[in-house]
């Protein structure tokens, strides 16, 4: 896989904020050293966050993300600070873009995004920009008042980067030294549970979810993340597996299943050889692994009149029998009954906290396309609606009967850590 094609969700996610006519496409325009965002005097120009993937040294690669004005106004532009504001739940660094040459620098706009910048623990760098054209005085007051503050800034001029550089260098700097440590140092995906050495048995089902000619990701990243553990794995499908269990000697340590594939797959492995499922994994990587766990848990408390929310992090088009579309809501039918209520959403499109309270369940997708900090940012906001959420995964676990069996694996045991 090349750089370029890194997912966003293995990326770096830095948000560009600020208000209207700061500089912030500007800004942008900088890193990227590329026209990536239309530059307007008029303002109101960006209307809908714009993303540009690319490679940032030495962090590598990373996803930069233009937002709408904080202060954008009129009904549309109420819409456009929602979405601005719904950046921030998945970013890992937040940019502020101040205008050096304003005496109101610092509004209440600002102000309130540095406070959510807080709550949530991203880290932030303000960005004060128009230093040529702004009095070396006021520049100095804006510096003084940030450090006094904790909140780390660069100086900046948008428009003498794009020649001189003038600001760059240190904008890049600055951001190295905010990029958190799990994101520089990321949780290894399936390696850990296995020494150096050790073989693994992935079973992939070819299917159509499946581009032709290639495997889907979360099985790519197991076997690139066994590789770089030094571990051995062998990838077979499900019809092939009971051969390749008995030609394997010493046996596996592990086998990892499709979680579509559990039921069958858990009756063909011995107790004897630890089992889990690629969602099982992200489950650990991307979230909170006990919030998914206990929201797994919640499932046995569904009825008739429940009310589920399944949430995918990418926006794909549902293939037939899309496992989030068909295959789960047709397995809690079956289970809790017809008159179960299943809504959907896709991509960034995650409902309020006051929405989510019409919910009694949230079942998340593996997240294999999005990061940590989305997916963490997510079931922070289903805890303080007081709903459960889990993942793909541990729902189609419980519900063939092997969630205990399929949790044993990474080494918690949950269960007892939940009373």
């Amino acid at each position: 896989m090349s750089l370029l094609a890194t997912p966003s969700g293995l990326r770096l996610q830095i948000g560009v904020f600020g208000r209207r006519n700061v500089g912030k496409s500007s800004t942008l325009n900088a890193l990227t050293r590329q026209g990536t965002s239309i530059v307007s005097a008029t303002p109101g120009t960006t209307t809908d966050p714009v993303s540009k993937a690319m490679e940032l040294s030495p962090l590598g690669p990373v996803l930069l993300i233009d937002t709408a004005g904080l202060d954008d106004v009129g009904e549309l532009g109420a819409s456009r600070v929602d979405r601005t504001r719904a950046v921030l739940r998945r970013v890992d660094v937040a940019v502020i873009v101040v205008d050096a040459t304003r005496d109101d620098w610092l509004s209440e706009h600002e102000s309130a995004l540095l406070d959510e910048c807080s709550s949530r623990a991203v880290p932030c760098l303000v960005v004060v920009n128009k230093s040529d054209v702004a009095e070396s005085s006021s520049v100095a007051q804006i510096e003084t008042t940030l450090a006094s503050r904790g909140i780390a800034s660069v100086v900046f001029s948008a428009a003498r980067s794009q020649t001189l550089g003038a600001g760059a260098p240190e904008l890049r700097a600055a951001l190295t030294q905010l990029a958190p440590e799990s994101f520089l140092a990321p949780p290894p995906l399936v390696s850990d549970l296995v020494a150096p050495g050790d073989f693994v048995v992935l079973v992939t089902p070819i299917d159509k979810e499946a581009p032709k000619g290639r495997l889907i990701l979360p099985q790519v990243q197991a076997i690139r993340d066994l590789l770089d553990g030094g571990c051995g794995c062998v990838v077979v499908q499900e019809p092939n597996l009971r051969a390749a269990l008995s030609r394997l000697s010493p046996a596996p340590k592990l086998v990892v299943t499709d979680s579509q594939a559990f039921r069958s797959v858990a009756s063909l492995v011995p107790e004897s050889i630890s089992l889990t499922s690629f969602s099982i994994l992200f489950a650990r990587q991307k979230g909170d692994f006990r919030t998914f766990y206990a929201g797994a848990l919640a499932l046995a408390g569904l009825t008739g009149a429940s009310r589920v929310l399944i949430a995918e992090s990418c926006a794909h088009h549902p293939i037939e029998e899309d496992i989030g579309t068909v295959k789960i809501p047709r397995m809690l039918r079956a289970r809790f009954g017809e008159t179960l209520r299943v809504d959907h959403v896709q991509g960034c499109d995650f409902p309020s906290r006051d929405e989510l309270r019409g919910f009694d369940l949230i079942i998340h997708c593996g997240a294999c396309m999005t990061n940590r900090r989305e997916v963490l940012s997510r079931q922070a906001q289903a805890t303080s609606a007081g709903v459960p959420i889990t993942n793909y995964g541990m729902t189609i676990a419980f519900l063939t009967g092997v969630l205990s069996r399929a949790v044993q694996p990474l080494g918690v045991d949950v269960r007892e850590s939940l009373k």
